[in-house]
């Protein structure tokens, strides 16, 4: 494969080979992405780490779409525990902006006011409608940038998510691309 073209100041446009993880910081703690890439057997099949991240994929979509739930149905203890679930895995992968933003769902309920200050609650539930836009973003680029890694083509942004983006990615599964 020849070397891509495209400068190494802006990761985000180089899209042919894999990316240097190393060049998404903000985004991916290479350490701890390293590590799991260390359990693989062998460093040009790497069946083991891209079924841990595919995986995760599949967990992060589904508790995405449950956090989205719980939201609509002002269930915030559901939606910290959720919150909480999907912090562990992906500070796991060292998906660290996924990581950060799932801390701040966990903890929703802590912050917010009771109902007879209602002014105060409906705009601490848009700051968490808010968080869980962004962090669904977030995890849509590192999930691209990882898919990318992993030598699979990433899934096309779509403007509207109830229309077929979880479809379009469950059926991108690492075993679907290898056989």
């Amino acid at each position: 494969m020849a070397p891509s073209q495209t400068s190494k100041q802006n990761p985000k446009k180089q899209e042919e080979g894999p990316p240097d993880l190393r060049d998404y910081q903000d985004k991916i703690d290479y350490t701890t992405f390293e590590q799991i890439l260390e359990m693989d057997d062998d460093e040009d099949d790497r069946d083991f780490s891209q079924g841990i991240v595919f995986g995760f994929f599949e967990q992060a979509e589904a508790t995405f779409e449950k956090m989205e739930s719980a939201l609509a149905e002002n269930d915030f203890n559901d939606l910290s525990q959720l919150g909480h679930f999907l912090k562990g895995s992906s500070a796991t992968l060292g998906l660290t902006k996924v990581k950060d933003a799932c801390e701040k769902i966990q903890h929703c309920k802590e912050d917010l006011p009771d109902e007879k200050e209602e002014a105060e609650r409906e705009k601490a539930i848009d700051g968490i409608k808010k968080t869980l836009n962004e962090v669904q973003v977030d995890y849509k680029e590192v999930a691209n940038i990882l898919r990318r890694f992993f030598g699979v083509d990433p899934v096309p942004d779509t403007t509207d998510e109830k229309n077929g983006t979880t479809e379009e990615k469950k059926s991108e599964s690492p075993k679907a691309e290898k056989k």
